[in-house]
């Protein structure tokens, strides 16, 4: 009796464990002014259809003289005008556990992001 116990337990805190590397939350900022980049060939079926996003799945690393990590967002054929429109930004429960890991030295993050459609 007392071994099927400790193998349930073994079971549940497996699942949960899966679960947690599985959670996630999001952040999304969005300008109020301009309008998104359209693009017609896209075949997205979310929030972002037929507007061009730009995805990126990076790891910054972060150096003790580092006060506020920097990511650069270039001017990119994707992103003609360079301005941004909205931008997501994504981070897992294995991206907040390999900050625990490395003391917060490397930050694991998703970013989406659309550009404002150049003006004409």
């Amino acid at each position: 009796m007392l071994h099927s116990c400790f193998k349930f337990n073994r079971v549940i805190l497996l699942l949960c464990i899966v679960f947690l590397l599985q959670s996630c939350y999001s952040i999304r900022l969005m300008n109020t002014e301009g309008e998104r980049q359209p693009d017609p060939v896209s075949e997205r079926d979310d929030d972002y259809r037929n507007v061009s996003v730009v995805e990126m799945d990076t790891t910054l690393t972060i150096k003790a003289t580092t006060s506020i990590p920097t990511f650069l967002i270039k001017k990119i054929p994707k992103c003609k005008s360079g301005q941004l429109h909205t931008v997501e930004y994504r981070n897992t429960f294995g991206g907040v556990l390999l900050s625990a890991v490395t003391l917060g030295r490397k930050r694991r993050m998703k970013i989406k992001y659309v550009c404002v459609k150049p003006s004409n």
